[in-house]
């Protein structure tokens, strides 16, 4: 089983872990609805990729009460 052979200081596991940060998005806007979107993924706004509409987005669902 490995042990350690001495104490890691807070010094040096902290220099270990000065690269596992957290780093923040990085938003684009979707050239076609202008709403902020994660980069290289589809705009959950309005269904559009690189100028192609990918997923066709639905305005608003109309349920009849009867079939709930």
């Amino acid at each position: 089983m490995a042990v350690p052979k001495s104490k890691i200081t807070p010094s040096k596991r902290g220099m270990r872990r000065a690269h596992d940060a957290l780093v923040a998005a990085n938003p684009n806007e979707c050239s076609n609805c202008g709403e902020l979107r994660r980069p290289h993924h589809v705009c959950p706004s309005c269904g559009h990729y690189a100028d192609k509409e990918i997923v066709a987005m639905v305005d608003d669902i109309d349920l009849d009460e009867d079939a709930a």
